[in-house]
């Protein structure tokens, strides 16, 4: 997660903006901005009623404000003075009045005048308007981290990501030059959620300095993070030129970039992390409760209740468990499910004995897929994916991999953590016919307006990518029962998510339960798990989108195979959910009713 709003894999609506404009093709699991803000209407063609236009003035409006309010990004809208946000008290005041105008103006539409496509439109755009709003009343940016992601590391991912022209270079040395006013802001935001108890829990915060650490430790020179992509300057930029260009970017870490690394670093150390709140769950926050029930309805899209999705999550876990009983049978296990699991996380076939191992295992499990593609999608994105590790400096507080628009990141830390059997799901939620599918498709699809296009909700995109897990057994991709073990651990991790999130934050549950959870009904290693396990605690309600994402899409599969019995084509079904770019999952619901009602015609049948 989160590359989604730039890859996870998955953030508030605010931070996702935020952090999409900041996290150049790296590991976050949400969807960057890659768009002409311009563009924002979408062009059908048909006669426009007033109000139609008044909701696309709406929306135009504030999505192209809303750009402005994050500074550029290497996809994104470029500025010939570029800076990075303004995240002071004054800033977010004003975000909150416009996001409270706008939704004001929405009460105004008449949504029975829409066309059929605004009224989808509508159905997003509120969505999205309505997270942003709340985030921003519950002062989310007073922390602006959490367990593996934080604004420091999103800069050095910016750093690591590589230029194409002289003026991308440029640029970013006058981001470099603006790093300490950012960081100061960010700072204060810091001391103001640290007064008031806002907070992520004190357990998940140790050992998060590391990264900043490095950045002080390296000082001004070309072993810096910052200094990465000045090391191959593009061809096309002239030796004087790129010598100069080399000369200034080491001036201004040494004047801005590590000053600001260790201003912060004594923050970190001094104030923040000692005085990190104790508590684990949501409720425990200021006006908790509504704070959690505000971030299941983001992540869920849905309206269910802290009480109603734990109890899915159990129905769930004992019907994986059954079908995982099936495999160990097959494999002619004869004792209990924990020793099963011990035997998977112990035994040395199951792991790669080098991180190009992990690499290569990943790679070829990618091009595997490639080969049955046209069985099951009529389109596919123009544009491919890199497969890399994750960066040393999160790999130890990092998942086991996170996809998006141009990346699929494997962390190859820590291998005895990276099960072989597990590889097959994790790439195919991750690169294609996942995030690094998925999100490119929503980007190249200029039916729909930049918002849609652009944005990423965690609910349908995580939803998706776990649906294409469970699409691999279909797809003959897990070739041994262990494989496909892998697969159904990785659907009881997600299904265990319901449980244990909402047991941490709306039921009282420790630390210590929440990993016992994972430790007894998945086959993830210990070390993944307390991972897992701090990144729920930090990041409440997230966890919750996946299974319940992937449960809309496979009962709206079921529905439509069911009533169009053989006209119903995988492919077209594919491509309809698909082409809706990221949306609430009741839009999923009605876009399978009209492929239901269309006689099982998808949007590409026929090209």
């Amino acid at each position: 997660m989160t590359l989604r709003m730039a890859s996870g894999r998955t953030k508030t609506a605010a931070q996702w903006v935020h952090f999409g404009l900041l996290m150049l093709g790296t590991p976050v699991i949400g969807a960057a901005i890659m768009t002409n803000p311009a563009i924002a209407a979408s062009d059908t063609g048909a006669a426009q009623s007033d109000t139609d236009k008044a909701f696309e003035a709406i929306y135009s409006s504030e999505y192209a404000w809303r750009l402005t309010q994050y500074g550029p990004s290497e996809d994104g809208p470029k500025n010939d003075t570029p800076s990075l946000p303004d995240e002071s008290k004054a800033s977010q005041d004003r975000r909150e009045a416009r996001w409270r105008s706008v939704q004001q103006q929405l009460s105004a539409i008449d949504t029975a005048k829409l066309s059929d496509a605004n009224k989808v439109n509508f159905e997003v755009y509120k969505q999205q308007i309505d997270a942003l709003l709340e985030a921003q009343e519950y002062r989310e940016y007073e922390k602006p981290l959490n367990s593996d992601t934080s604004f420091w590391g999103n800069m050095a991912d910016w750093a690591r990501s590589g230029f194409r022209t002289e003026k991308d270079a440029r640029n970013f040395i006058a981001i470099m030059h603006d790093l300490p006013r950012y960081y100061d802001q960010q700072i204060t935001n810091m001391r103001a959620g640290l007064k008031r108890g806002f907070t992520p829990p004190a357990i998940t915060l140790q050992g998060r300095d590391i990264g900043v650490a490095q950045v002080v430790d390296a000082g001004a020179s070309e072993e810096s993070v910052f200094y990465s992509s000045f090391k191959n300057l593009p061809a096309s930029i002239p030796a004087a030129t790129q010598a100069d260009l080399r000369k200034q970017a080491l001036d201004t870490i040494r004047t801005s970039v590590v000053p600001a690394h260790q201003k912060l670093l004594t923050f970190l150390r001094k104030d923040y992390i000692p005085g990190a709140r104790k508590p684990l769950d949501a409720y425990s926050l200021p006006d908790g409760k509504a704070y959690y029930r505000s971030k299941v309805r983001e992540f869920v899209t849905l309206d269910k209740s802290p009480e109603e999705i734990h109890q899915i999550g159990l129905d769930e876990m004992a019907k994986i468990r059954a079908e995982m009983a099936d495999v160990m049978k097959e494999v002619k296990f004869t004792g209990t499910l924990g020793e099963f699991l011990t035997f998977l996380r112990t035994d040395p076939q199951f792991y790669a004995k080098t991180p190009q191992e992990l690499l290569n295992r990943a790679a070829w499990i990618a091009k595997t897929f490639d080969g049955k593609a046209d069985e099951y999608f009529n389109r596919l994105p123009r544009r491919r994916f890199a497969i890399k590790p994750v960066p040393d400096d999160v790999a130890p507080f990092y998942t086991g991999g996170r996809g998006g628009p141009g990346i699929y990141l494997v962390n190859t830390y820590n291998l005895p953590a990276r099960p072989l059997y597990s590889q097959v799901a994790l790439t195919l939620h991750e690169s294609a016919p996942g995030h690094a599918m998925q999100m490119p498709l929503a980007a190249e699809n200029k039916d729909l307006p930049a918002f849609r296009r652009d944005m990423y909700l965690s609910a349908y995109g995580e939803g998706w990518a776990l649906y294409c897990e469970k699409l691999g057994v279909e797809m003959g991709m897990y070739e041994t029962p262990y494989d496909l073990f892998g697969m159904l651990s990785y659907q009881a991790w997600r299904a265990s998510r319901l449980v244990v999130d909402t047991g941490i934050h709306a039921m009282g549950w420790s630390r210590e339960q929440a990993i016992q959870y994972l430790h007894d009904n998945t086959a993830l290693a210990q070390h993944e798990i307390q991972t897992e396990v701090d990144r729920y605690i930090a990041w409440p309600g997230q966890a919750l989108s996946y299974y319940m994402g992937q449960l809309t899409i496979m009962n709206a599969r079921a529905r439509a195979e069911k009533a169009l019995g053989e006209k119903f084509d995988v492919r077209s079904f594919h491509d309809a959910v698909l082409e809706l770019g990221s949306v609430p999952l009741t839009v999923v619901d009605q876009r399978v009713d009209k492929l239901i009602a269309d006689g099982g015609k998808g949007p590409y049948d026929g090209e």
